[in-house]
């Protein structure tokens, strides 16, 4: 039962492979017609074997633009991106009064009896705002990293001590920690002024 289907196999798969394999091969004639089939086929038309050639594609020169979703891989964007890094800093800590510069804040109170000690500095709107030890206060300033490559940070004035007649800040660089911080005191009466002994 095996044998028939066997040689019926291997006879009949290579008969039906050459057959399924043939081809027309078609041979150049000599005369002037093979130069009307060349011609149809640069034209788009037909070629020798019958085939339709693959139509012209014209390309715009803005198919070469450079866009978001198609960009030259032989082109550095690194400043790109540290331009984008130089861009608006924002502070990570919780700063009080961030859009006035300290100058421009007054010290009108002073409550040292209390455990942390308090201050009232008053905006220049005329608005009071309480501040304790450890807080940020005013604008910050905005440090270009040393080396250029580096991304910019800010730096703010923190509330060291409440004393008795004044209040002290500080502003510490972190990144450059061999450098002295710096000081100002903003005092409760400012200096020339007159007390009423009334």
């Amino acid at each position: 039962m095996r044998a028939p289907w066997l040689a019926l196999c291997i006879c009949g798969l290579p008969l039906l492979l050459s057959t399924a394999c043939a081809e027309d091969i078609a041979k150049p004639s000599s005369g002037g017609g093979s130069g009307v089939v060349k011609a149809q086929a640069v034209d788009g038309g037909a070629t020798t074997d019958g085939a339709v050639a693959p139509p012209k594609i014209d390309f715009q020169e803005a198919e070469f633009a450079e866009n978001e979703r198609s960009r030259d891989p032989f082109r550095s964007y690194a400043n790109t991106f540290v331009e984008e890094a130089r861009g608006k800093v924002k502070s990570q800590r919780e700063v009080l009064l961030d859009q006035y510069n300290v100058d421009e804040l007054k010290l009108i109170g002073i409550v040292t009896g209390i455990h942390p000690a308090k201050a009232m500095l008053v905006d220049p709107t005329g608005k009071g705002h309480v501040v304790q030890r450890g807080q940020y206060i005013g604008r910050p300033e905005v440090v270009q990293a040393g080396t250029g490559t580096g991304a910019s940070y800010e730096i703010n004035w923190r509330v060291d001590r409440i004393r008795d007649g004044d209040i002290v800040l500080i502003r510490e660089d972190p990144k450059n920690p061999d450098v002295p911080s710096a000081t100002r005191v903003i005092p409760l009466r400012p200096e020339g002024s007159v007390v009423d002994s009334e």
